[in-house]
C-alpha cells in the first residue's frame, strides 16, 4: 500500500498583539499627531511676524538630561526584569519614578523662569505656544508616572519577571516614547525660537 503524500498549504497567522499594547500604540501615535499639528501651526504662526523673541530657560537642558537618564534607568530595569534580577529591578524602577517626577519639577520651575522673563500664556502666541507644548508634555508626562508607579509596586509584589512582561513592556514604550517626544519638542524650541 502506498501512502499519498499530501501538501498542505500553511495557514497565515495573523500578527497578533496584545489588546492593551494596541491600544497604547494608537494612543501615542494621536499624541505625535497633535504635536505635529501645534508644531506645524508653532512654524506658520511665526511666519506672519509680530512674534515674541525670547530665550528659553536654561533648565530645559538640565530636564533633557533627565529625560534620559530616565530611559536609561527603566532599560535598566527592563533588562533586570527579563533575567529575573529583583533587587536591580526594583532599584531601576524606583530611580527611574524619582527621576521622573524630578522633570516634572523641572518643567514647572521652567515656567517660574518664563514669568520671571514676563513671558506668559495670554499675550504673545511665541509664548502661548511653549505653555502648551510643554504643558501637554507634562500632563502625558503625569500620566507616565503614575504607569510607572503601578510597574513599581508590581515589581515590589514580585508580580514583574522574564514570564510576565507585559506592562513593563508597555511602560518602558511609553516612557521611551515621552522621553523621545521631549527631546523632540527642545530641539524643534532651540531650531525654531
Amino acid at each position: 500500500m502506498e501512502k499519498e503524500l499530501k501538501y498542505v498549504d500553511m495557514v497565515e497567522q495573523p500578527i497578533s498583539m496584545h489588546p492593551k499594547k494596541f491600544a497604547l500604540w494608537l494612543f501615542m501615535v494621536s499624541v505625535v499627531m497633535v504635536f505635529a499639528g501645534l508644531t506645524s501651526a508653532y512654524i506658520v504662526r511665526q511666519a506672519e511676524g509680530n512674534w515674541l523673541e525670547y530665550e528659553l530657560p536654561s533648565i530645559f537642558w538640565v530636564t533633557s538630561g533627565i529625560a534620559v537618564a530616565s530611559s536609561l534607568t527603566l532599560h535598566w530595569a527592563y533588562f533586570s526584569a527579563k533575567k529575573d534580577n529583583f533587587l536591580n529591578l526594583k532599584i531601576g524602577m524606583l530611580l527611574t519614578v524619582l527621576l521622573g517626577i524630578a522633570f516634572l519639577v523641572g518643567q514647572w520651575y521652567s515656567w517660574v523662569a518664563m514669568v520671571d522673563r514676563d513671558v506668559f500664556f495670554v499675550g504673545n502666541p511665541s509664548g502661548s505656544f511653549l505653555y502648551v507644548f510643554t504643558g501637554l508634555h507634562a500632563a502625558h508626562l503625569i500620566s507616565g508616572v503614575i504607569f510607572l508607579i503601578i510597574v513599581l509596586i508590581s515589581t515590589l509584589k514580585l508580580k514583574v519577571h522574564s514570564k510576565a512582561m507585559d506592562t513593563m513592556e508597555m511602560a518602558t514604550t511609553y516612557w521611551h516614547f515621552l522621553g523621545g517626544l521631549w527631546l523632540y519638542l527642545f530641539m524643534f524650541l532651540l531650531l525654531n525660537h
